[in-house]
């Protein structure tokens, strides 16, 4: 009879053909982390039924030697935009909204809003636009609405919801509704302005009840308490001689992040979460809706949120809330966390990091793994 260490050895001979054909992630990331070009990354796959793989490779705190977990915390920024559109298609689910309503129908500050017919370098003429900005126009970047606001400085969380989008409704539109792309955070806040009045529940409410905990999501959250700060990753960018990366603080926020006086959820991209938590919204997506036994979305409110909404005369692809490709639908963040749904392959990729910027070859990791695992 053969011995258990024999039967492993044989075992292993036996498949290393294999293993040598598909390299581990800590394998294919790890040379990044060695070179100083990538401070850490959590990188999972998941299918419809639950997460394929998870692997964590690299510092959440370089100078404290802090790794990287399953459940360290990220800034996940504009992979919130995704997430609030989401919410918003539950109540044209429910009948309550459709997504070619005028957005003045819930929000009459917007009745009178002007767009930019002419501009010198001494004056700026104001017209009326040819029609007014709808709810599908703000979740696809084709309302015409500026980033944001000149009244969101420094901080993007600093307004109250309501507050903010009083400002977008002062600000001229610089495009015709739905004939340019412009990538608008006010355009996003606009419509979850729209849900509030319509649901009668405050948006982070809406969101925490109808989405977040449902769907077990629960490290996503506006504002990270104490714990969950322990576990955010530091975010890093290469430092003035570009020589090594250096830590720094998410300029858009205001700080402390658990400070709910202070600080106001965006719906843009003011979300915090982890990957597992990313990866069951992921997963409710590739069940066209539905989550273990519970549908959130209909399959028809998951179509118009992965389909191109912007017209084909335009260079940039955008669903409501998603950017799309030929075979994929997601949103990246500023700090350069993704996520990307590819519903021919059944897969799901979360992608966590926290970077503004890289060194050498770091932008490259996301490729590198995404090719190797998403085949």
């Amino acid at each position: 009879m053969k011995s258990p260490i024999l039967l492993s050895i044989l075992a292993g001979l036996l498949f290393q053909p294999l293993l040598a054909e598909t390299p581990s992630a800590t394998a294919l990331l790890s040379p990044f982390i060695e070179r100083g070009e990538l401070a850490g990354a959590v990188a999972l796959v998941t299918d419809a039924e639950g997460t394929l793989s998870v692997d964590c490779v690299g510092w959440a705190d370089i100078e404290s030697k802090r790794p990287m977990t399953p459940d360290t915390l990220f800034w996940i920024a504009s992979e919130s935009k995704p997430m609030t559109a989401a919410a918003v298609m539950i109540l044209v689910d429910e009948d309550k909204i459709t997504l070619d309503d005028p957005v003045e129908k819930y929000l009459p500050e917007f009745r009178a809003q002007m767009l930019v017919g002419e501009k010198s370098e001494t004056q700026t003429v104001l017209i009326k636009p040819a029609r007014p900005i709808t709810i599908r126009d703000c979740l696809s970047h084709l309302s015409g609405l500026p980033f944001k606001s000149a009244a969101e400085e420094p901080v993007l969380d600093g307004l109250p919801l309501a507050t903010a989008v009083r400002t977008y409704a002062m600000t001229p539109l610089q495009t015709e509704p739905g004939t340019a792309y412009q990538y608008s955070n006010a355009g996003i806040n606009t419509a979850a302005r729209v849900l509030e009045v319509v649901s009668g529940m405050a948006y982070e409410q809406f969101m925490q009840e109808r989405l977040f905990d449902p769907l077990g999501m629960k490290d996503t959250t506006f504002w990270p308490n104490e714990e969950q700060v322990a576990r955010l990753a530091k975010s890093y960018r290469p430092n003035k001689d570009k020589t090594k990366l250096e830590a720094f603080e998410i300029t858009q926020l205001r700080y402390p992040l658990s400070d709910r006086i202070y600080r106001f959820p965006m719906p843009a991209g003011g979300l915090f979460s982890t990957a597992e938590d990313t990866a069951r919204f992921a997963r409710m997506l590739l069940n066209r809706g539905e989550l273990a036994g519970h549908r959130y979305l209909s399959e028809a409110a998951v179509a118009e949120l992965s389909k191109r909404q912007t017209p084909a005369s335009l260079s940039n692809a955008y669903g409501l809330g998603f950017a799309v490709g030929p075979d994929w639908f997601g949103h990246g963040g500023a700090h350069a966390t993704n996520l990307e749904i590819h519903p021919g392959k059944s897969r799901g990729f979360v992608w966590m990091v926290q970077h503004a910027g890289f060194l050498g070859e770091g932008k490259e990791a996301q490729g590198v793994f995404k090719t190797q695992f998403l085949k």
